[in-house]
Formats: C-alpha cells, structure tokens, sequence
C-alpha cells in the first residue's frame, strides 16, 4: 500500500516537473521571438537620423492624421457638392467651399461624428479601469497585476517619472485622470459644436419652408437633435462591443490591440 502511494507521489512529481519544463521552453521560446522582434525595430533605427527617424518612431500617428486629412478632404468636398444640390432644388445660389465650410451643414455633420468617437473613447478609457472581460486583449488581467494598477506616488522620486507624478498633490490628482477627462472635454466641445451646427442648419431649413426658427438650446430639445447624436452613439458602442469580444478569440500578429496569436484564448490582457 505504501510503495502504491510512493509511486503515485512519483508519478505525480514527474508530471509536474514535465509540465514546467513545457512552460519554461514556452516561455523561452516566446521571449527569443519577441527580443528577435525588438532587434529588428532596433535595427531599422541604426543609421536614422533626422526627418526618417521621426517618421519611423511617429509612423502610427504620421498614418492616422494622413488619412484623417484625407478623408476630411473627401468629405468636405463631396458635402459641398451634395449642398449645392439641394441648394439648387430649392431655387437657392451654389456655395463655395469657403462658404461650404461656415455652414450648419458643415459643422453640424462634422461636430456629430467627432461627438460620438470622443464619448465613445473617454467613456472606454474609464470603464476599462474598473471592468473586465474575460480573454480580451482590450482588457486587463483578471487575476494578474497590472502596472497600471500601479500607486504613482511610489514613483514619487524617479527623475522619469512625468513631474506631475513627482510633484504630488492636486497635480498628482488631475494627472492620474487626465486622458478620460481630456477625451470627456472634447465631446462636450463637440456636443456644443453639433447643437449650434445643427440648430444654423435647421433654420436654413424652416426659413426655406416658412417654417419657426429656433435657438441652439430650443435645438437640443428637438427629436432631430438627438436622433443625429443616438445614431452615432449607438454605431460607436457596438463597434467597441464588437472589437472587445473578437479579440478573446481572434488575433493580428504584431498588433498592440491583440493578444500574441500563440495566447490562449482565456488569457485575459494584451
């Protein structure tokens, strides 16, 4: 009876000494190919200087803002055309692009679609603190912790560390909520913008008919107002659902939005 139980104590210890040692060579493996990686960003950086440098280190935003302008561009100028259409229909002059750009029509269509991004991110940024999703890269670790998680007054005296966090106090504490709230601010700035855009384009639109005007406040207690701004909202909030439970199960190698493709799809975290 004792030898049956040493042999299954032995079994046992071999069983978990193999299962570690997978781990380890996991763990060595993943580590040798991500430093190769590393090596390779380093590498491309060897002998850059200048313009190139920054353009390499700043490539994501360089791209983002580029096919911002150039979507604004498409934007502003196929609106302007559609503008004058209705202009026409209505017996009313073509508007230049100048003119285009200070209309309702504009800022209205404009200040609506950068509202619903700006609410949608500052309110992802907030709620990714305190809630989970269990195998989502757009989530923090459930059971492990996160630097982020981090008291920044422990890093009070590091001369890295930003001087807000080296300052302490109020300053401390606007930092540690600054992103939320600066994403928060420019909705709100947005909000104004879509309620005064959209209230100079619903007058347009009632002296054209014969129709009451109304004041930027009397527009945002129209269903119209609303409708435009719930639209998008709504479009926003289900394309973040949307990306937070694919990325539990799907991946995109070298993306910082996903989990390494070899990750277990339990794994919580990026």
């Amino acid at each position: 009876m004792a030898s049956s139980t040493h042999s299954t104590r032995a079994r046992e210890v071999v069983k978990k000494a193999r299962e570690q040692q997978e781990q380890d060579e996991h763990e060595r493996t993943h580590s040798t190919s991500a430093e190769k990686a590393a090596e390779k960003r380093v590498e491309a950086l060897h002998g850059r200087s200048g313009l190139r440098r920054f353009v390499f280190e700043n490539g994501l935003t360089i791209a983002m803002v580029v096919l911002f302008a150039v979507s604004f561009v498409g934007q502003v100028l196929a609106g302007q055309r559609s503008h004058n259409d209705e202009q026409q229909q209505h017996g009313q002059p073509a508007v230049s692009v100048g003119e285009y750009l200070r209309s309702g029509a504009f800022v209205e269509a404009t200040a609506e679609n950068w509202e619903s991004e700006f609410l949608q991110m500052g309110l992802f940024v907030l709620l990714t603190a305190f809630l989970f999703q269990r195998g989502s890269s757009e989530s923090k670790p459930i059971e492990e912790p996160d630097a982020v998680d981090q008291d920044p007054s422990e890093a009070r005296d590091d001369p890295e560390a930003p001087w807000p966090v080296r300052r302490g106090g109020l300053w401390l504490a606007v930092y540690k909520r600054s992103l939320g709230g600066a994403l928060l601010a420019l909705f709100a700035l947005s909000f104004l913008a879509h309620a005064i855009g959209g209230s100079m384009a619903y007058n347009e639109e009632q002296r054209d008919h014969g129709g009451a005007t109304v004041s930027v406040g009397g527009y945002v207690l129209t269903s119209q107002f609303w409708f435009e701004s719930f639209q998008n909202w709504q479009s926003e909030f289900f394309s973040v659902a949307v990306l937070v439970v694919l990325s539990i199960w799907l991946r995109q190698q070298g993306s910082a939005q996903s989990k390494p493709v070899a990750a277990p799809a339990h794994d919580t975290g990026e």
